[in-house]
């Protein structure tokens, strides 16, 4: 008999979204979870929660629950999928999709939104691709009636990718990639200690059956010695080539031996490499070896940063795509190109992926290669020369070897050393000197000709081999510009053979490369090739969407945040209003609050007024009036350190604790120098390696060239960044005319100012609530 209670399909465009996570869990599936929820009733959609992914599709009843806006508060920094992940035998039988298809219809749900792996998403695929003909069945059954299913004939699934392997073809990031990676860089950095107190070698094993990604990451990211990938097969004689260079680095001076092996690792002829049969090797060449085996630690733990933004912009895309979808539209997964969520056609991403497995299995590993991403096989080369001492195929001939001076400027920014090391690397391996010109400018002005150690001094590999996960910066840094004293840098440019400057920095790395632009004009010395990296983490310098420290200034704002919001939920009724560093640009305050789930977010680009504050204050007494004794009840306002010369966090929080009467408290904090971090995040170690390499090589186009013909190209003086889904180079004097706030320190142009409309979506905040300057 056909139950008769189905709810209709909602009026117009609206829809019943069902959200679901499935697979192996990941961190930041919930902020996913927590986007899709609040998205789809801020679009005036219902939204329902399916629990324990694809068991509860098709055993539906209280496992799939109708979700109100309180139901995911909290969400956003918990690990792992508070709904549930299980395997089902059921669904892959067509009876158990038909139960499925059923129990949707019941609910009324009209459109699903998958997190997980590649199996899920095929699953899914599947599922809408069979729905007409699993309608019919339930008709002709008699489960249903024709009219029952009627206005259901059509089903939208959008994927979300949750996996922590980085495993999909089409997308540079999944949702917990990130998060995992900080695991396994934060056990090998606590190894590393140790083993170079004893002189050891230590075998890490780390996740990946059939992707490489967070082997090769956590290589790149800690300097490892040694790694094997399931798409880099090790060749012939594999034992001795490993042992060759642990050899070289340990005559070198190195006293410590880091080898990491993805789980999926295997020899040319498909052979599996064990953990133990690795350390039996470095054991029989003499070294006292340990093996540790991280297993599901790496699945462990809140999310990242990186994965509590990705999580929720691509949620809140997901729901979007929903909205936006016609029967004839194919099934998308949302993915990340460098710095832009796009959407894909989820078969095509899924084919692309399973090539990979295929191609290893045929022994086409370099077709294995090509179907990662680009950034993948990048990363390979970069690692590969980082690694290696010798690589005599890489140099170059002598009238192209180049003194590169490498010099830090501003404030110091997590993986400002990786960077540098990087750069020495490369510098190396090609034969050109790179010398470090210590303590910034005002350091080579006043001490470049000191004795016995001047500010000027070539590096060797072996003084930047430590430097992949140390925060701060080594070859020191410093605010102080050219300008100071433009004569005495040229000359020192000069008498030690300056032939092409890497400066990493933030905003006064930038100016300074545009006084030495401008000072080509009077000092020949000045007529050479420039490349700025930018790391600041304010993540204000044009010509990039990104810079090197601002990943591992939100983590450790994050984790500030977290433990006040802690506090905030253990004492109930309160709210935290912390500061934050950022300079004019809000980018640190923006996307923190999509991270935490921020109340409200104030920001330099909008200021603060009275009649905000008032309204914010209503908005959040309306809140603990409905707040029935919820708990995660805490709440926190983010305040940019220049939003407002007036309303400083603490006068903030006095008016909104005097506002509470008594309902509810405040409270202010200022994390302070506390947000540039201690040891960097593997992203900005990552992404530091492969913009010194960028770099490097861009400098290397001038080597030999005219002095004349150097400044007749634009792109002689050039910032590297990420701007959209392309990393690129851009020409100084463009940036400055055309792209540059001078007087605000900032881009003309910021293209984060759309996330702070997600902020005060996904935060309930009051819409219309900007005080105009």
């Amino acid at each position: 008999m056909a139950p008769t209670d189905i709810p209709p399909p909602l009026e117009g465009k609206k829809r019943r979204i069902g959200v679901m996570t499935s697979g192996g869990d990941a961190p930041g599936m919930n902020g996913s979870v927590r986007a899709v929820v609040r998205m789809a009733l801020h679009s005036n959609c219902e939204a329902y929660a399916i629990y324990e992914g694809y068991d509860g599709l098709v055993k539906g009843g209280d496992m799939i629950k109708e979700m109100q806006w309180e139901d995911v508060r909290g969400f956003l920094s918990e690990g792992g999928t508070l709904i549930g992940t299980a395997r089902c035998k059921e669904f892959m039988e067509r009876d158990g999709r038909r139960t499925a298809a059923k129990n949707m219809i019941l609910n009324g749900i009209d459109a699903l939104i998958i997190c997980g792996g590649d199996g899920s998403l095929t699953g899914a695929d599947k599922f809408r691709g069979e729905w007409p003909s699993l309608l019919e069945e339930l008709v002709e059954k008699k489960e249903l009636t024709a009219e029952q299913v009627a206005p259901f004939k059509h089903l939208n699934i959008v994927g979300l990718v949750g996996s922590i392997d980085n495993d999909l073809s089409m997308t540079d990031a999944t949702i917990g990639c990130y998060s995992s990676l900080a695991r396994i860089c934060e056990a090998i950095d606590s190894v590393d200690t140790t083993a170079t107190s004893h002189q050891r070698a230590f075998v890490v094993e780390t996740m990946g059956r059939h992707c490489g990604w967070l082997t090769l990451m956590a290589g790149v990211a800690t300097g490892a010695d040694f790694i094997f990938i399931p798409e880099q097969p090790a060749k012939e004689g594999w034992e001795g080539g490993m042992l060759n260079i642990i050899r070289k680095h340990r005559a070198m001076g190195k006293r410590k031996t880091i080898v990491i092996v993805a789980e999926g690792a295997i020899d040319e002829h498909l052979n599996k490499i064990t953990p133990t049969q690795i350390k039996e090797i470095l054991s029989g060449a003499g070294l006292d070896t340990r093996v540790t085996t991280l297993g599901h630690v790496q699945r462990g733990g809140r999310p990242a940063a990186y994965d509590r933004m990705l999580s929720t912009l691509q949620g809140v895309e997901a729901v979007k795509a929903v909205l936006e979808a016609t029967p004839e539209t194919p099934s998308p997964v949302i993915c990340m190109i460098e710095n832009k969520i796009v959407r894909r056609p989820l078969l095509e991403a899924v084919a692309q992926t399973k090539k990979v497995a295929e191609a290893i299995e045929k022994k086409q590993f370099e077709t294995a290669m090509e179907l990662r991403d680009a950034e993948f096989a990048e990363y390979y080369k970069s690692y590969q020369i980082t690694t290696s001492s010798e690589q005599p195929e890489l140099l170059l001939p002598k009238e192209k070897r180049m003194r590169v001076g490498i010099i830090h400027v501003g404030a110091p920014a997590g993986g400002m050393n990786a960077a540098t090391r990087a750069a020495v690397a490369y510098c190396l391996a090609r034969g050109h000197q790179p010398v470090a010109l210590h303590n910034g400018f005002p350091g080579l002005i006043r001490h470049h000709s000191d004795k016995p150690l001047g500010a000027v001094r070539d590096i060797t590999w072996l003084d930047a081999e430590s430097w992949a996960n140390k925060g701060g910066s080594e070859i020191g840094t410093n605010r102080g510009l050219p300008s100071e004293d433009l004569e005495t840098v040229a000359y020192v440019f000069k008498e030690y053979k300056i032939e092409a400057l890497f400066v990493v920095g933030g905003f006064e790395a930038f100016t300074a490369v545009s006084e030495l632009r401008k000072g080509r004009e009077h000092y020949k010395s000045f007529k050479i090739p420039m490349v700025i990296l930018p790391a600041t983490i304010s993540n204000n310098v044009p010509g990039t969407e990104y810079s090197i420290g601002s990943d591992t200034c939100l983590n450790a704002l994050i984790e500030y945040c977290d433990a006040c919001r802690q506090s905030a939920s253990a004492s109930r009724r309160r709210v935290f209003v912390i500061e934050t560093q950022g300079g004019e640009s809000g980018y640190i305050a923006t996307v923190a609050g999509l991270s935490i789930g921020a109340f409200a977010v104030y920001t330099p680009e909008d200021g603060i007024s009275l009649k905000m504050l008032d309204r914010d204050i209503d908005a959040l007494r309306d809140t603990f009036i409905k707040d029935k004794g919820q708990n995660r009840a805490g709440k926190i306002i983010l305040v940019n350190e220049k939003a407002s010369k007036t309303y400083s966090v603490q006068i903030i929080a006095d008016i909104i604790a005097e506002a509470g009467k008594g309902k509810f408290e405040s409270r202010h904090g200022v994390p302070g120098h506390f947000q540039q971090g201690t040891t960097p995040s593997p992203m900005d170690r990552v992404r530091a390696v492969r913009f010194a390499f960028r770099s490097m090589e861009h400098i290397e186009q001038y080597a030999g060239m005219d002095s004349e013909a150097i400044i007749d190209d634009a792109m002689s003086t050039a910032v590297i960044g990420i701007r959209g889904a392309k990393v690129q180079f851009s020409p100084m004097e463009a940036i400055e005319k055309k792209e540059t706030d001078w007087h605000r320190r900032r881009p003309r142009k910021e293209f984060w100012i759309d996330l702070k409309e997600y902020v005060d979506i996904l935060s309930g905040r009051p819409p219309n609530n900007v005080a105009k300057k």
